[in-house]
């Protein structure tokens, strides 16, 4: 038996069980989550510690919570020199290609005297979340602090949870120094979003949340918005791949499993008009699962949320990605520009041979923070904006609100607000 099902693209029953996103039950971990961010709500560090106690296996005090300038000058001396070069490199690319999204504050004169615009600042403090204990994700670090830092944000603050010693991974570490993080306290979970969200005697509430996280982080951020902002709820990641004849195996199979040994809910979906093709992907990715660290993780990504759809043709195939609005969408076709066009809903579009997945999660410059599970058909990948707020400026001249003034005050008083027509009419009567 294969690792993953081939299924064909009119058998609606099975293509929509794919389309049907991954959700756990979340009533009950909604109400685990509202109790943790109670207790941190009214006991504050305290809370944080006995929470990183309890879940991370680190017995830290709460003078130990937030990270010192020492920890992070001895981060350094323990990175290999080649990876922070690497780092420093990805950090740059992020940056050039997020400055580019820089919009001003914008001023228009009319020729009565009327002055409208639109003032575009950053906002004052933000926190980013960062997935951590065992692992270490410092590409998440950079895209997360480094939009952040071009948008001018003057206080970035970052929460990750610590290893069992309370010790963070140097590379976390660095990653922040390098991305102008200028915060970093020792606390995950939705323990670290109630920290972010309320404040606590050490963490000052921060005024957006961004950054992915598992289960508990995204129903906190789900349960604190409003409170203050949030970047999007993310789910598991997914990549779909659409191949038409000319694409080769072995690089569909290589990116179909790079996303799915992230997660055990991650979905990876080949959509192809090429019966060959298929038959071919299948067999490759049972080779090169076989080879994998990760591979149970990915052999049940694969096995429950995965799989290959023969299509009756590439037209078939972009629309069906269309539906299924995927984090990730590769084009490994014969003239990927060609389809560019007709795609639609997409976090992120990687078009032809060379251009992997994994290329955007490190080092290409646009930022690995997607929408997921379908949202790509309104959301936007993590960006500069996302950090920025923007005010409307309005400047009425007399001759302006003398002309139209009539207006205002007909459409305020066909809404029933006479108020707001007095407030017009009490300055008509002067002019």
């Amino acid at each position: 038996m294969g690792v993953i099902r081939i299924i064909k693209a009119t058998d609606r029953e099975q293509l929509n069980s794919l389309l049907d996103k991954r959700n756990e039950d979340i009533d009950q971990l909604t109400a685990r989550v509202a109790a943790i961010m109670a207790e941190v709500q009214q006991n504050g560090d305290a809370a944080l510690c006995a929470f990183t106690r309890r879940f991370d296996g680190a017995n830290l005090s709460t003078s130990q919570l937030k990270v010192s300038p020492a920890e992070i000058e001895q981060a350094y001396t323990m990175v290999d020199q080649e990876v922070l070069a690497s780092l420093r490199l990805a950090k740059d690319r992020i940056e050039k290609y997020h400055q580019k999204q820089l919009s001003r504050s914008w001023f228009q004169p009319e020729e009565d005297g009327t002055i409208l615009g639109q003032l575009i600042l950053p906002l004052e403090r933000v926190g980013i979340y960062v997935p951590g204990g065992t692992a270490s994700y410092p590409s998440s670090v950079l895209m997360n602090a480094v939009p952040a830092k071009v948008a001018g944000v003057s206080q970035i603050v970052m929460v990750t949870p610590p290893g069992a010693d309370g010790s963070i991974n140097p590379y976390t570490l660095v990653a922040a120094a390098e991305a102008g993080v200028t915060e970093i306290y020792k606390v995950g979970g939705a323990q670290a979003v109630a920290a972010l969200a309320y404040g606590t005697e050490s963490i000052r509430r921060v005024d957006k949340i961004t950054g992915p996280g598992n289960i508990f982080v995204t129903l906190a951020k789900r349960l604190v918005y409003g409170q203050v902002g949030i970047d999007m709820l993310a789910g598991p990641s997914e990549v779909l791949v659409v191949a038409d004849s000319s694409a080769n195996p072995v690089y569909a199979a290589a990116d179909m499993l790079s996303q799915a040994e992230h997660d055990r809910l991650a979905s990876a979906i080949l959509l192809t008009h090429d019966t060959e093709l298929a038959t071919a992907v299948s067999q490759e990715l049972a080779r090169q699962l076989a080879e994998l660290p990760r591979q149970e993780m990915a052999r049940e990504a694969l096995a429950n949320h995965s799989a290959i759809v023969i299509t009756g043709g590439l037209a078939e195939s972009l629309a069906l990605a269309n539906e299924f609005a995927p984090e990730h969408l590769e084009l490994l076709v014969e003239q990927p520009f060609d389809c560019l066009g007709q795609i639609k809903n997409a976090g992120a579009v990687f078009l032809g041979a060379h251009s992997p997945e994994p290329v955007g999660d490190y080092l290409a410059g646009p930022n690995h923070v997607l929408p997921t599970s379908g949202t790509a058909r309104f959301y936007s990948p993590l960006n500069v904006d996302t950090f920025m707020k923007k005010s409307s400026v309005i400047s009425f001249a007399k001759e302006s609100l003398r002309r139209l003034g009539p207006d205002i005050v007909r459409l305020a008083e066909v809404e029933g607000l006479q108020a707001h027509a007095n407030a017009v009419k009490v300055r008509l009567k002067e002019l």
